[in-house]
């Protein structure tokens, strides 16, 4: 049987062409997915092998950076140094930055920080910024900064503390250590622990890192007995290996999801291969039919065909293999040459899971889906092969069970995923509950409707065909050629079905998760830029910075804003501090600036709005003016009415009057910015902080963060769409296998038809019409049910955090529709070519 399997594979190996495609395609999707996992798996363990410097020991436990001391007495311990870092403003005049900061290591094996060019920090005013703090605040190795930090009293007071400190080099962060920081700096011990305001760096230390000079083991051994409490001694490797499981984890979550796409897009190459096998089976009923009366069993029969679905899938398996493993290292090496943060290795890891799985899936997957064909093989008598197979009906009792329990799934899923959204609209369930059960629901429901297409595709198709029949014969003869073989049919339009279900789904929920970010962004920060005088800064020219803040394109409209620090408690008498708000009066002007006018509608005298975080039940507070810089209120208590509106943050509202009788003394020290509708929000707040670079202001954006927010999702879309592109290429390959199926099967009716007259380009344009059918059918009717599954999912994802604006995403549906429709004309086009270069002569002739 081996041989006759080879035989019968050579004759048919253009048929198993497109079967093979789909294999590899999928193989190639798993093998380079298992390797971005190894990459994503070195990356984190370098990054946190970088934190640990070259150290041979590391002390994990809430106490063990208090034990230095102890851990350096220890014998075989070259130095020890806990692990710490600090934070201070560096500032240059009106520049500031926000600065990381670490303390010069006892032994040069244990610093993540170099020094180039300049010398490392040896007096407490001393100190190494790296490039970019360098470059942000226009200073050079030589120059002076002003250094800022606060210290705490025991009191709870605060002071805030200066100190000018002379730049002796440039930090550099060779392993990529402090990346997430934007760099680190770096200083003495001593300077460290009095800027982080602290006696000993061991008291805010999270862990300890030592070098030794002996047997690791041994040293690692005596450290463990010598520390006390909790502390765990361990050597580098299993300190880098126990945060990697963590950082793993994390990376696993990418790893699975983009292996969930892989396996959709195994699901319809698997359609495809049971397509081709059931035709091919169909095809040699005569060769199998002879076989029987030759003497072979039916079990020689059945593994034939799954002999020759082995063989196909671990060819197939190969070539995806090699071109996965070449596409991971491309896109290495391409990601290698762009300026990112994290270290990248420069070559994938090709382990043993990263060749077999590939290669098991592959085979799994083909031998699969060709269980069906094999078993029809092996189903009928040799007198019964010889005849022509009936497709099968929904008459037939099997078709009746099938029609039954494809209606039970798709029925019954589709109601228990609308009342599990409904349930999420609520906000009464818990929202990963509510995930988990949505996903079951709908994959239960879309596998109904799978199993039930043989029923509803052929019927969809004949109807759309009848239409298209009137056109004229050719399009009335493609039309009766896409129903001859209802299962086919099927089985091909349900491949193209899932991709675009799947396309379209992650568009609408991407479009309605982005509208509905927008709404809830705009209800919560209801200002697009806020610019703010730092606390405790009495002399920045306000009006100044307005009319500065006024010039920049794309600012619509700018106003002051009275602002004050307000302390909301539900007693007079009780000095305890309910919750503290930034309160802003609301003037004519203020209305003008802000976009949604639900936050500011509650606005009356004796009335404060606060955010619906606010303890609910009060109808009644007692508001005082904070001073923010002691935390000390001040002035007489005011008694205000509430209104509480549905927005996340810490603004509350008054009229000018109420906030002028609770802050009399207050100036407005705030400006609210609206950026023009036309405008690129990020754009203009680049431009506006570029404008005020020498004014201490503080400048927030939420119209940045929303625009940034839906430059992620677009970003994750575009990502998921191509995953998911992947799917819809193997479905297309299906039609066109399907065609070319066809055309081989009616070779003598085509040239019947070109006998009769049919010309060439009648003949193309017959296999054209039925390409778009098939395409067009499971196209539609994908997109439609993408939608629906896409606001089920926005609606159990996004139901409980705020109010759902479900949007249809036309132009994507529109995009897909059109690709779909083009591709199944392009896949018509080399079987049509195929059919119109052979004479009807020599179709005639073939047995």
């Amino acid at each position: 049987m081996l041989r006759l399997t080879l035989a019968q594979m050579r004759r048919s190996l253009g048929r198993l062409l497109a079967a093979g495609i789909a294999v590899a395609i999928g193989t190639a999707f798993v093998a380079a997915t298992l390797l971005a996992g190894g990459v994503i798996t070195r990356t984190s363990y370098d990054a946190v092998t970088a934190g640990l410097a070259h150290a041979d020991l590391v002390v994990r436990g809430s106490d063990a950076a208090s034990q230095v001391a102890e851990i350096r007495a220890v014998p075989g311990v070259a130095a020890a140094d806990p692990l710490v870092s600090g934070s201070v403003l560096v500032a240059d005049g009106a520049r500031r930055v926000v600065q990381t900061i670490v303390p010069n290591a006892s032994a040069p094996s244990l610093s993540t920080l170099d020094v180039s060019p300049g010398a490392v920090p040896a007096a407490d005013d001393e100190i190494a910024l790296p490039a970019s703090t360098l470059e942000r605040l226009d200073v050079t190795v030589g120059d002076t900064v002003e250094l800022s930090w606060t210290d705490w009293d025991d009191d709870g007071s605060s002071t805030q503390r200066t100190q000018d400190v002379r730049v002796v080099g440039v930090a550099v962060d060779p392993a990529g250590a402090w990346t997430q920081y934007g760099g680190a700096a770096l200083a003495t011990p001593s300077a460290v622990a009095g800027w982080s305001d602290v006696d000993d760096l061991g008291d805010i230390g999270y862990g300890v890192v030592v070098a030794t000079t002996g047997d690791v083991a041994t040293v690692q051994s005596a450290v463990q007995a010598a520390v006390q409490g909790d502390a765990t001694v361990m050597s580098r490797d299993d300190a880098a290996r126990a945060q990697i499981d963590e950082i793993s984890s994390d990376g696993n979550i990418l790893v699975g999801v983009v292996l969930g796409f892989a396996a959709v897009a195994l699901l319809v190459a698997a359609l495809v291969i049971a397509n081709t096998f059931q035709v091919l089976v169909a095809q040699r009923t005569r060769t199998l039919a002879l076989l029987r009366c030759v003497g072979a069993v039916r079990g020689q029969l059945r593994r034939s065909v799954l002999l020759e679905a082995g063989i196909l899938g671990l060819g197939a398996s190969l070539i995806g293999l090699l071109t996965g493993a070449a596409l991971a290292q491309g896109a290495l090496v391409v990601l290698g040459r762009m300026d990112l943060d994290a270290p990248l290795p420069g070559t994938v890891t090709v382990t043993a899971p990263v060749v077999l799985w590939p290669l098991l899936v592959g085979v799994a997957v083909t031998v699969l889906a060709s269980l069906v064909p094999a078993r029809a093989a092996t189903q009928v008598s040799p007198i019964a092969a010889l005849r022509p197979t009936e497709a099968p009906s929904a008459a037939s009792r099997a078709g009746r069970v099938r029609l039954a329990f494809s209606l039970l799934l798709a029925v019954g899923g589709g109601v228990a995923l609308a009342l599990v959204a409904a349930a999420a609209l609520s906000g009464k369930v818990d929202v990963m509950l509510a995930l988990a059960t949505g996903v079951l629901f709908g994959a239960v429901s879309f596998v109904g409707v799978l199993v039930g297409a043989v029923f509803w595709v052929p019927k969809v198709v004949a109807l759309v065909g009848r239409l298209l029949a009137r056109a004229n014969a050719t399009a009335r003869l493609a039309a009766a050629n896409t129903v001859r073989n209802p299962r086919r049919t099927a089985a091909t339009s349900t491949a193209l079905l899932i991709g675009v279900t799947l396309v379209a789904m992650m568009s609408t929920g991407a479009a309605t998760a982005r509208s509905s970010l927008g709404h809830e962004l705009t209800s919560r920060y209801p200002v697009d830029v806020q610019v703010a005088t730092m606390t405790g800064d009495t002399g920045t020219d306000v009006a100044a910075t307005l009319a500065t803040v006024e010039q920049v394109d794309g600012v619509a409209l700018a106003v002051e804003v009275p602002h004050a620090t307000v302390a909301v408690s539900d007693s007079a008498t009780d000095a305890s501090v309910q919750s503290w708000y930034e309160a802003y009066a609301v003037t004519d002007d203020v209305r003008a600036v802000v976009r949604d006018d639900a936050v500011l509608e509650p606005v009356a005298d004796g009335t404060i709005v606060l955010p619906h975080r606010a303890e609910p039940g009060l109808e009644q507070v007692v508001v005082r003016t904070v001073d923010p810089t002691t935390g000390e209120t001040s002035g007489d208590p005011v008694t205000l009415a509430t209104a509480v509106v549905e927005r996340q943050g810490t603004n509350a509202y008054l009229t000018p009057t109420t906030f002028g009788t609770l802050a009399p003394g207050a100036s407005a020290d705030t400006i609210w910015v609206r950026i023009s509708d036309d405008a690129d929000a990020a754009a203009v707040t680049s431009d506006i902080r570029d404008s005020l670079a020498d004014v201490p202001v503080v400048i927030t954006s939420p119209s940045a963060d929303r625009a940034q927010a839906e430059r992620i999702i677009d970003t994750l879309l575009a990502i998921v769409v191509g995953l998911l592109a992947v799917a819809v290429l193997i479905a297309l390959i299906g039609v066109a296998n399907t065609l070319s199926l066809s055309v081989i099967e009616r070779r003598r009716e085509s040239a019947t038809l070109r006998a009769i007259g049919l010309s060439r380009r009648s003949l193309r344009r017959m296999l054209a019409i039925e390409g778009l059918l098939i395409a067009g059918v499971g196209a539609v009717f994908g997109a439609g049910l993408g939608l629906l599954y896409g606001w089920a999912g926005a609606a159990v994802v996004f139901g409980g955090m705020g109010e759902l604006r479900l949007t249809v995403p036309w132009a994507d549906l529109t995009l897909v529709l059109g690709v779909a429709l083009v591709a199944g004309l392009l896949a018509s086009v080399l079987p049509g070519r195929a059919a119109a270069r052979t004479s009807p002569v020599a179709a005639l002739a073939v047995d």
